[in-house]
């Protein structure tokens, strides 16, 4: 007898992840916690709580003067070597501190800025009007999907982003199948490592865990960059 899609779904989906030479998921792949840290979202992924998203009203803490000697976003594009052709990927862009600027980088190519909330986006066009940045393309992802073309992105940076992605299994394989062969992902994320770096614990992330999550989606670890005060530059291959 006849065996119905659904039921072969599963199966379907193993053996994909197994001609991709992918590890097997985490089971369960998500947990759910009623104690956890009250800026966390109570969702677990490998051991790791999920961190509340950063909405609209956070628009002035990421466009802050102060923002060039905290963190020195100069130093993280330094450290992306881009040689100005690339089509690079500002995940998680928000306003678009970095997008624009990523954009002068690219002058022959061009920065796709993703993003899954409106206001956000709103804010993003608004800036490429004002600006008259002719390289940028608004893309609006979902939870789970960046919306990224297929063998697409040379680069795909995420800035304080990936610790608030609330699937980030099914969101990086989605970013996987948009990296080109020796595509690369860079995560800027605030060292767990330094109780000296002045930001929730639920927004941080060590060094060890990133490489832990990062070999799931088949990921190699190319450096890490400790340049900056607060953050780790982790860079990854495909």
């Amino acid at each position: 007898m006849n065996r119905p899609f659904f039921a072969l779904a599963p199966l379907l989906v193993a053996c994909a992840l197994q001609d991709d030479r992918l590890p097997a998921p985490p089971d369960p792949l998500y947990e759910t916690r009623e104690k956890h840290d009250p800026n966390g979202i109570g969702k677990f992924f490998m051991n790791r709580e999920i961190a509340h998203i950063m909405g609209p009203g956070g628009i002035p803490w990421l466009e802050r003067p102060e923002r060039e000697d905290e963190e020195r976003p100069t130093k993280v594009i330094e450290a992306l070597e881009l040689k100005g052709e690339e089509v690079v990927c500002d995940f998680g862009a928000g306003s678009g501190y970095y997008t624009f600027r990523l954009a002068p980088k690219v002058p022959k190519g061009k920065v796709l800025a993703v993003e899954i909330q409106d206001d956000m986006i709103k804010e993003l066009k608004k800036n490429i009007e004002a600006k008259k940045t002719a390289n940028v393309e608004v893309i609006k992802g979902t939870e789970k999907d960046p919306k990224l073309p297929e063998k697409g992105v040379d680069l795909l940076l995420m800035v304080d982003v990936y610790h608030e992605l609330e699937f980030p299994y099914e969101t990086m394989l989605a970013i996987r199948k948009g990296l080109k062969p020796g595509g690369r992902v860079v995560l800027v994320e605030f060292r767990k490592e330094d109780p000296k770096v002045p930001i929730k614990e639920v927004h941080k992330m060590s060094e060890e865990q990133i490489k832990k999550e990062m070999a799931l989606f088949g990921l190699t670890h190319v450096k890490t960059v400790g340049t900056l005060p607060w953050q780790h530059i982790a860079i990854y291959k495909r």
